[in-house]
Parts: structure tokens; sequence; C-alpha cells
């Protein structure tokens, strides 16, 4: 098990383990399998994999375009939840698709990066 920050101090939780430790492993095996039978792999480098989750955000935004900023009033869009669940998994998926690539540790590297911010952003000194 790698080591872990201590997130307590910050942000009141215990979290343990990497990736091999939670729910991200089970994505990750199941986003590397559907890749595997599809024989994707050639095209899953890191360059084409950040270019599809930059895309695929893209879309994301798409969604948003000349809609509301108010939450309650975008909920009353039918297709709303649909589509940003849509393009939030593509997302997602090539993230993942992309740590999977680089052997990253997808829990380590979340918790490192929160830690960071709590030190760049300290609580009083928030907006």
């Amino acid at each position: 098990m790698k080591e872990v920050i201590d997130e307590k101090k910050s942000t009141g939780f215990i979290v343990m383990g990497g990736d091999s430790d939670n729910k991200i492993m089970n994505l990750r095996n199941l986003i590397r399998d559907f890749t595997r039978r599809r024989n994707w792999e050639p095209y899953h480098n890191p360059k084409d994999l950040a270019l599809s989750i930059s895309i695929e955000a893209a879309e994301l935004l798409e969604v948003m375009q000349w809609r509301e900023h108010n939450i309650e009033k975008l909920l009353t869009y039918p297709d709303f939840l649909p589509r940003v669940q849509e393009e939030l998994a593509d997302v997602m998926i090539y993230c993942i698709s992309l740590a999977n690539v680089l052997d990253l540790d997808i829990s380590d590297m979340v918790r490192k990066k929160v830690s960071r911010n709590e030190e760049k952003y300290p609580v009083g000194k928030s907006l």
C-alpha cells in the first residue's frame, strides 16, 4: 500500500490506500477491458487521450452554452442532466484511460493535489 497524506488534519476524513484499494480500480479495469476487447490500445496514447479529454470537455461546455446560471432553472430542462451525465462520463473515461496508459494512481494524485490546494488556498483566505 502506498504512503498516504494525512487528510484528517484538513478535511476531517481519513483516506487510505491507492487505486487498488477502492472502487476506482473497478472503473480502471472496466475501461481497460473495454479498450482491449476492441483492440484500441494503439490509439490510446497520451497525446490522443489528452486531446480526447479536451474535446469531450468542450462537448460538456456545449450542454451549458446559452443556458441559465441558476441550478434550479437548469434542472427544469429535461435534457440537461442526461446530457451532462453523458459528456461528463466521456471526460472521466478518457481521464481514467490516460491514467491507465501512464500507470498513474488516481487516488494518490487527487489526494496530493487537494493537499497542495489546501496549502495554496487556506480556508481563512477563501472568498
